[in-house]
């Protein structure tokens, strides 16, 4: 059962499914790593700002275009410090992209928060104390993306309601939202 890495959770999950397997959710780890990139670019007084520098860190490199890359590298080329910060993000994300082994995902992750604590100090300990979960993502690569989905769409109808709500109405159209 896939969560995000708020507390309650896998609680309830154990109580309720206790032979459920918990895996925390792949985005909301990624999100808490790069709101620490973002906090350290941020930090960084870089000399000549480059326009969209947040989104270019935050971007997977991959999915990074040409003149992009370039810029990034301009951003990278200021700080020794938010260089390293940049490439352990990619790293830990390279390491949900290619590991497919569960105990191999424990040790690479092991391996960068040893290698990442002088740089990614807040969130090394939400990872240490997430890690099993964190981990079982390789067991059977699970997220909660879908149904992260289906609540954006909930809200959606319901922030377009404006506030006007009967039960049956808000009942019906969520209802027709999904057949």
């Amino acid at each position: 059962m896939s969560v995000d890495m708020w507390g309650g959770f896998p609680k309830v999950i154990e109580k309720v499914f206790p032979n459920a397997v918990i895996v925390t959710d792949r985005f909301h780890v990624m999100k808490a790593l790069n709101e620490e990139l973002n906090k350290i670019r941020k930090q960084t007084k870089l000399n000549v700002k480059i326009k969209g520098e947040k989104w270019l860190l935050l971007k997977n490199k991959e999915d990074l275009k040409e003149e992009e890359l370039e810029k990034l590298e301009l951003v990278l080329k200021q700080s020794a410090r938010l260089r390293k910060a940049y490439e352990y993000k990619e790293s830990f994300r390279e390491i949900y992209e290619k590991v497919n082994d569960k105990e191999e995902g424990r040790l690479k992750f092991t391996e960068w928060l040893e290698n990442a604590k002088s740089i990614y100090t807040d969130v090394i300990s939400t990872i240490r104390r997430n890690l099993d979960s964190i981990c079982n993502y390789f067991l059977s690569r699970t997220t909660n993306g879908a149904m992260e989905g289906i609540n954006n769409r909930l809200k959606l109808i319901k922030r377009q309601a404006y506030g006007f709500m009967n039960f049956d109405n808000m009942r019906n159209r969520f209802l027709a939202c999904f057949s």
